[in-house]
Formats: structure tokens, sequence, C-alpha cells
């Protein structure tokens, strides 16, 4: 999910709308070279808000995917078209997770560590804000529906430790905020801080699991399973991340074009792994790692023309906004049109009109509230 600094900020996961500018090296002399065509003169990377802005829409093309192959049961035999269709959807996507990781591990590494604990913390206070006030929009919006499969308050309760329903989508955010944390810790401890603050916070996160499941013995009560935490894979993907947007790797048509087809040929082995292996691929698999390594550097330090930056700026930063509102606009326009007797022709179209629909809708559901003042309480 939203990140040229956060998730979409979602980094976000998100899929995060720059807020401070990386620290700088000293002013230049007029003689010297030009900035990177990467990034303004700012040092503002618009490569980044491009990966950004990608990730963004490559999750609601996968989202779309997945109500198709919901639709058939993921049985090809229920649906072959709506099968086919989202499953390749599906594949497309598979990149924009992982990669949100990376942006997050470049941004508190590399591109805007923080200066202290206090600024960390707000950072992580735009995070969370938005994903609680969205967990209970869509904790009312499935009770309207009738589509939550427990009661309201337990649905709260779970919500609260890490199990996402029916927002599915926010998984990634219990991830994403204990990376950043760490980052974060250990950015400030090489900066000569003690931020005493962060290491409870991190250490709660680690003791979590372990005091739940003792208080569940303790009071022969049910107890929800704790959710705030990461898998090995993430923070290797958040530090490979901080290497790759750190380089300045040879640029060249030639070489982009050979990016693009180790992506290509890395999504089409997704594709397979998935119809024919097993259905949700790994993020940890090698054919994620390859189909996301050379997508970024693809991508990375892409020149985008001036006149572009200011609008291009301006949208990646609803990227993270769009990514929490997106799955109540996939389902809401999907539920009356997606079948399981679709034919070739129809599946395709339909993927793609959804997939449009939502990005329009959701990105200018963001840039609205943005500009009503309220993008500190909905992202």
């Amino acid at each position: 999910m939203t990140v040229s600094d956060v998730p979409a900020q979602p980094a976000a996961a998100s899929t995060a709308p720059p807020k401070r500018p990386a620290a700088r090296a000293p002013a230049a002399p007029a003689s010297a070279a030009p900035a990177p065509a990467a990034q303004g003169r700012s040092g503002h990377r618009y490569d980044v808000d491009v990966i950004r802005l990608l990730c963004a829409c490559g999750v609601i093309l996968g989202h779309t995917g997945s109500e198709f192959i919901n639709a058939v049961g993921r049985q090809e035999a229920n649906g072959a078209a709506a099968y086919w269709a989202g499953m390749t959807a599906d594949a497309i996507s598979r990149f924009a997770v992982p990669m949100y990781f990376a942006i997050a591990g470049w941004a508190v590494l590399v591109g805007a560590p923080p200066r202290d604990g206090w600024r960390l913390a707000q950072r992580m206070t735009r995070i969370v804000v938005p994903m609680g006030v969205w967990t209970v929009v869509y904790l009312l919006w499935g009770k309207l529906e009738g589509t939550n499969e427990d009661p309201l308050r337990n649905l709260a309760v779970d919500a609260a430790f890490g199990t996402v329903r029916p927002a599915y989508h926010l998984w990634y955010l219990y991830a994403y905020v204990p990376i950043v944390l760490l980052l974060g810790f250990v950015v400030l401890l090489r900066a000569g801080k003690r931020p005493w603050w962060l290491g409870a916070v991190l250490l709660g996160f680690a003791l979590g699991p372990g005091l739940l499941a003792d208080a569940g013995r303790a009071t022969d009560w049910g107890t929800p399973s704790f959710g705030w935490g990461f898998g090995v894979y993430s923070l290797v993907y958040a530090a490979g991340g901080a290497l790759l947007f750190s380089l300045r790797p040879r640029s060249g048509r030639g070489l982009r074009m050979l990016w693009l087809g180790a992506a290509t040929a890395a999504m089409l082995g997704v594709l397979v792994y998935q119809t024919q292996v097993s259905y949700v691929i790994p993020n940890a698999h090698v054919l994620v790692a390859v189909f996301t390594g050379s997508v970024l550097l693809m991508l990375t330090r892409v020149r985008v023309p001036e006149r572009w930056r200011p609008r291009l700026k301006r949208v990646a930063g609803a990227a993270f906004g769009a990514y929490l509102v997106h799955l109540m606009v996939i389902r809401t326009l999907a539920d009356p049109l997606v079948s399981a007797d679709l034919g070739g022709a129809e599946a395709v179209l339909l993927t793609a009109v959804i997939w449009v629909a939502s990005v329009v809708l959701s990105f200018g559901a963001a840039l609205l509230w943005q500009r009503l003042g309220l993008r500190r309480l909905l992202g």
C-alpha cells in the first residue's frame, strides 16, 4: 500500500504523500552538473512518485482480479473466462506490495530519515489515524451490507490486535508500521539519539503474541491473534529497496527494455505458478522478488518532464487515500456485474472497466477530501 517517504505516503502500503525532504548535501556551485533528471532541483524523487502511483494502481488491479477469482470459487471449471481474467490481473499486480516495502525502506533509511523520535511519531500518526478511521468505516459498511462474518464488537477487537476483517487490504499496514519503527529506531540510534519510548513500542510488538497467548491460557477466554509484525521477507524488501533506490544505475532505452523483459517473464511465471501450483503465491517467492526488482530498476531514475511534475506529485500524494478506500469502490462496482458465466471478451473488458473506474473514483475521492482538509483523518 502509502510512499516517497511513507506507504503510499503508502509507503502503502501503499500504498504516502511526501512530507519532509531528505537531508541534503551542501549546495553545488553554479558550474556543477545539473541534478539527475529523475529529481527536481529540491531533491524530490519524482521517479519514486511514478513508482508509488504505479503500485497503487497495481493493488487496485489485483483486488479487481480477486473479485473475478472469487466469483468462480477459485476454480477454472466454474467459469474459465472470469477465472483467467482475474488470475491475469492478479499476476500483473504482484510486484506492488513488495515494492511498497522497498519504498518504505528507502524513505526511512535514505530519502527522509527521521531526525528525532517526535518526527517519527508524527509520521506514524499520519498512517495509524487514517488506518483506524477506515477500519471503522469498513466494519460499519460490512454491517450495513450484511457481509460481516462475526458480530461487530468481535471484529473491532480483532482489528485492534491485527486481524483485518473485512478490510483485508489493510494487513499491509500492520506490517508497515513495525518495519518503519524498527528502521527508524536504528537510524536514531546511529544518530546518537536514545528513543526509549520507541524501544518500548517495539518490545510490545515482539512480546505481544506471547502475552496474548498467556492471557488466553490464564483466563480460558478466547484471545485474538496478534498481527502487528512482519516477516523476514518484508524487512529484506525494505533494506533492498533502500539499496536499489539509492543506486544511480546506467540508464538507456536498451537497458530499461531488458528490465521490462525480465519483469514480463517473472509476471508470466507468477501467472503459471498461481494457476498450476498454488494461489496465492507468497510475497517471499523468487518470482515475486525478480518481478519487483525488475520493475524498480526499470523505473528508478526515470526522467519526468518538468511540466508533469506538479500534477504527478499531487496525484501520487493521494495514493495512500486511494489505497484505503479502493476496496469499497471495487466491491460496489463489481458485485452487480461480475459473475461466473462471463464470456472471454466480456471478462477482459469488464476487468478493464472496473479497474479504470476504481482508479479514477478512488484517487478522485482522495484528492477531494485532501482539498477539504481531511487528509490527516482519511489519508
